[in-house]
């Protein structure tokens, strides 16, 4: 089923929907947060909430209900968390939304509707989560309030993993010399805003502290002038993912002061992508994530070359009862 059959189908079944919670854990949390931040950003009825799993079955939202939308994401589909919440969102008469790349997972056990996405087929391929979630948002938002930029998004869609496999071939040189450069660095400090924020905290708690075993915080460009600040001087590692569109005033007056301090600072910038040349301005905001995070993979791939420190070694995970 289409997408927007999907959510037409909830329609005809419910005319009035009146929340939507996005759950997951980890990195599909992080990758549910662009559909959350379309929705909290545009909606003027809908109430949208993005919650970790286990927080939303242990402090479940009271307005889950019949007039909900939870959409629900694992890219294997077994953990069991989110397995938990899905059941837990249907047993309260929520309409539930599994994302997926296993449609056969737990994770679709208890949900109405099954979205499977690729990930190891391309770069490109590895944001097709983050873009499906994305784009049932906007269906959401089209079908129960309306959505004049709907049109303009359906064609971004149509060319973002173009613009994302076009440009990790030119990244690699760049790629290497951030794996080199920051191979021994005690620490890195990712930093983004916007839709983009958790595309940061995603790269710091999964690809740096989870499969590189790298000390990191990630934090939002906004905040940044209100504690973590403090911690800038020569030659410190950061990480900052720079977008186009409304947020990017608070990543320049972010780098600015990196760079008065001489700080060792990478810069993923979407507007070095051009992004702005195939995507309309009124809908780049929420393409940012997508971007950066389909180019963010070959820098984590080329960190491990550098630092022999393969991205599937774990010390705990899949060894360990936790």
């Amino acid at each position: 089923m289409e997408l927007n059959q999907i959510i037409r189908s909830i329609q005809s079944k419910q005319s009035e929907i009146s929340s939507v919670y996005f759950v997951g854990c980890g990195g599909s949390k992080a990758d549910l947060y662009p559909g959350f931040y379309f929705l909290r950003k545009n909606a003027k009825k809908l109430i949208a909430g993005h919650f970790t799993a286990n927080e939303f079955n242990y402090d479940t939202p009271a307005a889950v209900g019949e007039h909900s939308i939870v959409i629900t994401c694992s890219l294997g589909g077994t953990t069991p968390e989110t397995v938990k919440a899905t059941g837990l969102a249907k047993s309260l008469g929520a309409h539930t939304i599994a994302v997926t790349h296993d449609p056969q997972s737990p994770l679709t056990k208890d949900a109405d509707y099954v979205v499977t996405h690729g990930f190891h087929e391309s770069y490109s391929a590895k944001v097709s989560k983050p873009t499906k979630v994305l784009t049932l948002a906007v269906e959401i938002l089209n079908a129960f309030e309306g959505y004049n930029a709907y049109d303009h998004f359906i064609e971004g869609v149509g060319k973002i993993y173009d613009v994302i496999d076009e440009a990790t071939e030119l990244l690699l040189p760049q790629a290497k010399q951030f794996g080199e450069a920051y191979k021994d660095a005690p620490v890195i400090y990712v930093m983004g805003s916007g839709a983009t924020a958790e595309v940061a905290y995603s790269f710091s708690i999964c690809l740096l502290l989870e499969m590189q075993w790298i000390n990191s915080s990630s934090f939002n460009s906004g905040e940044f002038f209100h504690g973590p600040f403090e911690i800038v001087e020569k030659d410190k590692p950061f990480l900052l993912l720079m977008s186009e569109g409304s947020t990017r005033p608070m990543d320049s007056r972010a780098l600015e002061f990196l760079n008065r301090f001489d700080a060792k600072t990478t810069v993923i910038d979407a507007k070095d992508f051009a992004l702005l040349n195939y995507i309309a301005e009124d809908v780049v905001d929420y393409f940012n994530p997508i971007l950066i995070e389909g180019v963010l993979r070959i820098f984590a791939e080329q960190l491990a070359i550098a630092r022999n420190h393969p991205l599937s070694k774990r010390r705990y995970m899949w060894k360990l009862s936790y």
